[in-house]
C-alpha cells in the first residue's frame, strides 16, 4: 500500500506546521485510513528548535479534540525533499526559503497551504496576531482540502 508522506512547514515548527501536522493525522484517523498517512512538521528557522508546541496553540488543538502527540521542533533539511511527497509551507517567507533550500526542482510537491483550497494568501500566523482560532481555520480548511485532493487522485 502506497503511504502519502506529508511534511508541514512554517518558521519556528511550533505553532502552525504543527498544528497542521496534528490536525491532518486526527483527520485521517477519524476516517480510518490513517495507515496510508505519514505525517510530520518541521521548520524553516532555527529560532525554536527543541521546543514543544507553543502552549496556545495546543491549548486551541485541545479545545476542538485533537489529540496532541510527542512534538520538539526540528529544522528542514535538504534530503526532506526526496523523503516527502508533498511539503506544505505556511507562508511566502516558508516557500522562499525551501526554494533556497531545495532548488528550483524539487522531487517532492512543494506548495502552499491555502493554494490546496484555493486561495492565493498565507495561512495567519499566531505568534505575531495572537489568534490562534483564525490560525485553527486557515489550518483546518488547508488540511480538509489537502485529504480532498490526496483522496480524489487515489
Amino acid at each position: 500500500m502506497k503511504r502519502n508522506r506529508i511534511l508541514f512547514v512554517c518558521h519556528g515548527n511550533i505553532c502552525r506546521s504543527v498544528m497542521g501536522q496534528y490536525m491532518l493525522q486526527d483527520m485521517v484517523e477519524k476516517r480510518g485510513i490513517a495507515d496510508r498517512f505519514i505525517i510530520e512538521s518541521a521548520a524553516c528557522r532555527n529560532d525554536e528548535l527543541g521546543s514543544p508546541i507553543y502552549p496556545p496553540a495546543r491549548k486551541k488543538l485541545q479545545s476542538v479534540g485533537v489529540p496532541i502527540g510527542t512534538h520538539r521542533a526540528r529544522k528542514i533539511r535538504k534530503d526532506d525533499a526526496s523523503q516527502w511527497d508533498l511539503i506544505v509551507g505556511m507562508d511566502d517567507e516558508n516557500m522562499r526559503d525551501m526554494k533556497r533550500l531545495f532548488g528550483p526542482n524539487p522531487p517532492a510537491d512543494v506548495v502552499m497551504a491555502m493554494h490546496l483550497v484555493g486561495e492565493d494568501r498565507e495561512v495567519a500566523d499566531p505568534w505575531y496576531t495572537g489568534n490562534f482560532d483564525a490560525t485553527w481555520r486557515d489550518v483546518s480548511e488547508g488540511c480538509e482540502g489537502l485529504l480532498e485532493h490526496i483522496l480524489k487522485g487515489e
